[in-house]
């Protein structure tokens, strides 16, 4: 509690300097709805960003502490430490270099290039899969940390998170929150997706390592298959046709992850989400229709279905 508090008076002090300084603004103090004036990106971020891994999820103890209900600018707030789905549209901004080394709600050290998140009520620690409604991008990120203290936003990203999301720039962006129950973990796990119980967090990958053989592409089977099928040929899946981007992600496994569950959420009829490797990422499009029309007409079911706004994705 003593480190919440902390991190919340540091929040009202950067917050009313900046209100000092520039006057109020519609975002609470922060430039551009993403980060206080003070704060920002890192002097020397890492070579590519784009290859840290997503966080793994693992079954973990919750924090003792980090989940009792508190009180910050005399808003209660009370986190559900209970195994409920838990599904949140609506803005998220990202925190960087002024709480970089600093202790997170859990006594952990906040690591701007780890992906992590911050959130009111969600479990510390627990993992949620975050989409940005912009460009169909998808995260998965280990939440240890209190935040974001404002009425207009739903959660702070670590900077690497905000990054693969295409929020830096922006400083904000409307996202959909999901959280990963421990019953989608333990298949996870069982699939490969997951790490061991007692692990440690994945630690962020030193920029210029060398990265292992890059893994076979993978197609999903029919609507609600839990074991992806290797592919024999193409050695491209998505060759020709036309798809719908709903993620793109730097691990395989989570990829086969959201496939698994899109493919369960769209039923059968629908083409099926498929995981193509590209570029150093493995993104989920479901396809191929026929024509970029057809396509385009299916936008709106799949978003209604899923939660996830799909982009164009031709070949």
């Amino acid at each position: 509690m003593n480190r919440l508090l902390s991190r919340s008076w540091s929040l009202l002090s950067v917050l009313l300097l900046a209100l000092a300084v520039a006057g109020c603004s519609s975002t609470g103090g922060r430039k551009g709805g993403g980060y206080y004036k003070d704060d920002g990106p890192g002097a020397n971020p890492p070579a590519d960003i784009d290859a840290i891994p997503d966080a793994v999820p693992r079954l973990e103890p919750l924090a003792s502490g980090a989940n009792r209900p508190y009180v910050v600018f005399g808003q209660r707030y009370v986190p559900d430490t209970t195994d409920r789905p838990f599904r949140q549209a609506g803005l998220a901004s990202w925190y960087g270099r002024k709480f970089h080394g600093n202790s997170t709600s859990n006594g952990e050290t906040y690591d701007m290039y780890a992906m992590t998140a911050a959130h009111p009520t969600l479990p510390i620690p627990s993992y949620a899969r975050v989409t940005s409604k912009v460009n169909g991008r998808t995260v998965i990120v280990r939440v240890n940390d209190r935040g974001p203290f404002h009425s207009n936003r739903i959660m702070d990203l670590s900077y690497a998170a905000a990054y693969k999301l295409g929020l830096i720039g922006p400083g904000s962006g409307q996202v959909v929150v999901e959280r990963i129950l421990p019953d989608e973990v333990r298949t996870m796990i069982a699939n490969g997706g997951g790490a061991a119980a007692g692990s440690a967090p994945p630690a962020t990958p030193v920029a210029g390592a060398e990265a292992g053989p890059a893994p076979t592409p993978l197609a999903l089977g029919p609507a609600g298959a839990a074991n992806p099928v290797p592919l024999e040929a193409p050695a491209n899946p998505l060759a020709g046709g036309v798809y719908l981007q709903v993620g793109a992600f730097s691990q395989q496994a989570n990829a086969q992850s959201l496939a698994t569950r899109v493919n369960a959420q769209l039923g059968g009829g629908a083409p099926a989400a498929v995981v193509e490797q590209a570029d150093q990422l493995f993104r989920v499009k479901i396809g191929p229709y026929a024509t970029r029309e057809a396509a385009l007409g299916a936008v709106e079911q799949v978003s209604a279905r899923t939660g996830i706004l799909p982009s164009l994705a031709s070949h």
